[in-house]
């Protein structure tokens, strides 16, 4: 409450004119003065709701007399967060401790393939393909199929699972291996709080996303172009991949240092034939 009178006292003092004559133009203009005031938008949107909320009421109360200024829908755009990813020294912690078959299988997928965990809860005995080594996988997210390649490293995990999977009616390839859901399809809910155990176990903050996150920073590091990433990732648009730049630090370092050798090698030309 207090949060909520704060920000309509501020509103109110700032106003210049009634209330019933506040338009969309104006809390423009307030915007632009809450963000010179350096505001985070997050901040911003929360003074626009309760300014919303405030011309809600009393548009009730003056049954209709007066119009709400602020649009449903009408926010500043939050930045979103990097994608995080693990150091590779977080990465060897996390499946020395995983110590099941199935997991293993499960997070190399995510780790080496780029799946999303409902990706993996998803995948069919029949969308893999172990002679060639790839995967055909339903993008949950967009409706699409891709296909993606599978490592020596997850292959090998995922041969070792489909040696022990309980037998099943599912054509699903992840299952319950305990309990009365034995053989029965494991749930996205059940991947991650297999992957909130070892969190929990290693002391480590990471998520099933993470390690997705973390093989599109790792190819790029090893100078996988980004449209590559992009299709393997199943992402729509190649500005989404394109956000794993801002955290890939040791390539832009490498086409630095690459870069200025071919600068310093043309100016050192340059300065003995002067």
């Amino acid at each position: 409450m207090t949060n909520y009178l704060g920000s309509l006292r501020q509103f109110i003092l700032w106003l210049d004119g009634p209330l019933d004559e506040v338009s969309s133009r104006t809390i423009s203009h307030y915007i632009d003065f809450l963000i010179r005031e350096e505001l985070k938008p997050k901040t911003i949107n929360c003074h626009l709701q309760r300014i919303r909320e405030f011309y809600h009421y009393l548009t009730q109360q003056q049954e209709g007399a007066i119009t709400n200024p602020v649009r449903k829908g009408y926010s500043l755009r939050m930045p979103k967060p990097l994608p995080k990813h693990l150091r590779q020294e977080e990465v060897d912690i996390l499946f020395k401790t995983i110590k099941t078959c199935r997991d293993q299988a499960m997070f190399m997928l995510m780790l080496r393939c780029g799946l999303r965990v409902a990706e993996v809860a998803g995948l069919t005995l029949g969308a893999i393909d172990l002679r060639r080594r790839r995967l055909m996988i339903h993008d949950t997210k967009w409706g699409r199929d891709r296909v993606v390649y599978v490592s020596d490293d997850a292959l090998r995990a995922l041969g070792d699972y489909l040696r022990v999977r309980p037998p099943s009616r599912s054509q699903k390839v992840f299952l319950n291996q305990k309990g009365p859901y034995r053989g029965q399809p494991l749930t996205i809910r059940g991947i991650k709080k297999r992957m909130e155990y070892y969190a929990k176990k290693t002391h480590l903050k990471v998520s099933c996303h993470q390690l997705r996150h973390t093989m599109a920073t790792q190819m790029l590091n090893a100078d996988a172009e980004l449209v590559t990433i992009q299709d393997l990732l199943g992402h729509s648009w190649i500005t989404t991949t394109q956000r794993y730049c801002r955290v890939s630090n040791r390539k832009v370092e490498r086409d630095y240092y690459k870069a200025m050798e071919v600068v310093m090698q043309r100016t050192t030309y340059n300065q003995s034939r002067s």
